[in-house]
């Protein structure tokens, strides 16, 4: 089953609870409900952490936490799907968010290069802001939907292909 496959890959629950950052929501963090591994929780674990992925933010694990609080969701699934956005992938998803949004929004492409200054972080970005936020914005909402249906659907099957598994087991085993 999947829940035996995620369990395998999450962080100890004390890890998270004693993570300097998420200490603010204090004993909001040991609901029981925030560390189940059901297909509701799970689902909307990667509505909320896929979502979360796509803040343009430094600290995207404590909204991640804070928005499986909020949806009881699975805490750690939460938290764990923000680092689809690393250092690595960043990048190209934000720019591609970038060119989303600039698409949708109507307005061509604005020619820039990035520096690693703050001249041009408070420059440049105002060139660039209001696509770059709409294009976070629309690809974490159909990510986010993408992500719980599709672990809706994904859960669905892999039940129901235990149960085949189990029923023909059954009836070979009376042969």
């Amino acid at each position: 089953m999947p829940r035996k496959l995620l369990k395998k890959y999450m962080p100890d629950p004390k890890t998270i609870k004693d993570n300097k950052y998420l200490k603010i929501f204090g004993s909001l963090l040991h609901a029981s409900e925030l560390w189940h591994f059901s297909r509701h929780s799970i689902a909307k674990a990667f509505a909320v952490g896929l979502f979360c992925a796509w803040v343009p933010v430094p600290f995207q694990m404590v909204l991640a936490a804070g928005g499986a609080i909020l949806f009881r969701a699975n805490l750690p699934m939460s938290i764990a799907l923000v680092w689809i956005t690393n250092p690595f992938t960043m990048p190209p998803m934000f720019y591609a968010a970038y060119k989303i949004g600039a698409v949708v929004m109507g307005v061509g492409e604005v020619p820039f290069e990035m520096e690693l200054t703050l001249d041009w972080l408070i420059h440049g970005t105002l060139l660039i802001w209001q696509p770059f936020l709409l294009g976070c914005f629309i690809v974490g909402v159909v990510s986010s939907m993408l992500g719980y249906f599709g672990i809706q659907l994904f859960w669905r099957w892999r039940v129901m292909k235990s149960w085949r598994n189990r029923k023909h087991a059954k009836v070979s085993r009376k042969h």
